[in-house]
């Protein structure tokens, strides 16, 4: 099968294919394996997760994913493609099993999604800039040279910070007129979804989500506990909010957001130190997130301020497909 590939750069005892189901554990582990090597396992996926991956709306696993295998069906290498938005900003995201670097097989996959990708692209906006995305751990020296190698740029760092608490955290009071209420979803989901696409306006790849994707990945997991969300309501509005669950052994604030009118009044710092008193009154006392770290709104400032650290650096790296039209991050 490796003939189908041109850009092929695979020894003839690897095999490049496409993923199929019966592949799930097996790539979960290899995904957990990498991320161990790279010395942060929190950022792996459970097998879950990775199923909802596949099953997210757009995406077709006999199209947009690969792996490579050794002769005797060993999975040493994962790579997926998404159409993150409009067919014009593109990502992917690659694993090679840390016992099988230097045999060609992450360049060998990064090819396969390229050409993935550029069949996507005629689907987008003949004007508009078409744009391939891929991050990595920034420790990976190998993953950095892959990526320089094949024409992408860095573009954006990000972070996974991290606090592990000695003690309970002294929550504040909330402000006057705003009080937290018990989660529904049947009654509130649409509400914070609006809530979440009006937080994250303008922010660097945020675009607005669709609530058939959004749902599948917030509310048809294992883990999802609506006892967990804090919702924050000024009367019949919501100010904002943060979605947390637990993950990979930790507390971890998923999504927290505050609506621009609502900004600049100790909210988010509220709702993230409410966050952690209640991880915290279950007995989790390790807690982290992902954040932009050039985020607009301040928030890198504020988990420092409540005592979060950087636990690992992570790397956006980007190759132009097509110059055109910047899309506006909300269209």
């Amino acid at each position: 099968m490796n003939t189908t590939y041109k850009e092929t750069r695979l020894s003839p005892t690897l095999t490049l294919r496409p993923v199929r189901w019966t592949d799930l554990e097996t790539v979960t582990k290899l995904i957990y394996d990498v991320c161990e090597a790279d010395g942060d396992t929190t950022v792996a996926v459970t097998s879950e997760e990775l199923k909802l991956e596949w099953l997210t709306p757009g995406f077709n696993l006999e199209t947009d994913a690969y792996l490579v295998e050794t002769e005797d069906g060993q999975i040493v290498g994962f790579e997926e493609f998404n159409n993150r938005h409009k067919h014009a900003t593109l990502e992917t995201d690659g694993y090679v099993h840390p016992k099988f670097t230097g045999q060609g097989i992450g360049t060998t996959m990064l090819r396969a999604i390229e050409a993935r990708a550029r069949k996507e692209m005629v689907l987008a906006e003949p004007d508009v800039r078409v744009s391939l995305r891929s991050t990595i751990d920034n420790r990976d020296q190998a993953s950095h040279d892959l990526h320089k190698n094949e024409g992408y740029q860095p573009i954006r760092y990000h972070w996974r910070m991290e606090i592990n608490l000695e003690a309970p955290p002294i929550v504040p009071a909330l402000l006057q007129g705003i009080e937290l209420r018990p989660f529904d979803k049947d009654e509130h989901a649409r509400g914070v979804l609006e809530a979440q696409n009006d937080a994250f306006q303008g922010n660097w790849g945020s675009h607005v989500m669709e609530f058939e994707r959004w749902s599948l990945h917030k509310f048809d997991r294992q883990d999802f506990d609506p006892s967990l969300w804090l919702i924050a309501w000024e009367g019949n509005q919501i100010a904002g909010f943060s979605q947390n669950r637990l993950r990979m052994g930790i507390g971890w604030v998923g999504t927290l957001g505050v609506r621009p009118a609502w900004r600049k009044r100790g909210l988010g710092e509220a709702l993230l130190l409410h966050s952690f008193d209640n991880f915290y009154q279950r007995g989790i006392k390790t807690i982290g997130l992902g954040v932009d770290a050039s985020n607009p709104t301040g928030a890198t400032r504020l988990y420092q301020k409540v005592g979060m650290n950087i636990a690992s650096e992570f790397l956006t790296y980007e190759k132009e497909l097509r110059a055109g039209r910047e899309l506006e991050e909300q269209e």
